[in-house]
């Protein structure tokens, strides 16, 4: 069982989010987990466009960025492999049950679908 974390999380660690960003992902052959998550990273970063941060005194080495992860196996995403999509701050990523398999008509490949939510915190000064 994984726990799910706390939504509250940024905030009970000094920290207050400023941006929430969804993505999709889809593995159509092979069923790589990873593949469909690192593809639902990259489509959850590229809705944003993040000029703000400069204006409130703000870096994009400043962030801590959550990455949560839904996929019908989260043991087999590797995270390392995620975290490499985000290009600043300081990333964790958290696997969670979620997503969708769809499996071949014959059973013989799947298709795997995973959805990232990106969680962008600074931390409170």
């Amino acid at each position: 069982m994984i726990d799910q974390p706390s939504a509250q999380a940024s905030e009970s660690t000094g920290a207050t989010r400023w941006l929430t960003e969804m993505g999709m992902g889809v593995d159509v052959h092979g069923g790589d987990y990873t593949k469909a998550g690192r593809r639902a990273v990259f489509d959850a970063l590229r809705h944003s466009s993040l000029n703000f941060f400069a204006a409130a005194g703000k870096s994009k080495d400043q962030m801590q960025i959550e990455v949560r992860l839904g996929v019908q196996r989260p043991d087999e995403v590797d995270v390392a492999a995620i975290a490499e999509e985000v290009p600043y701050g300081t990333v964790t990523v958290t696997p969670l049950p979620g997503g969708l398999d769809v499996p071949a008509p014959n059973g013989s490949d799947l298709m795997v679908i995973a959805n990232a939510a990106i969680l962008v915190s600074f931390t409170d000064d």
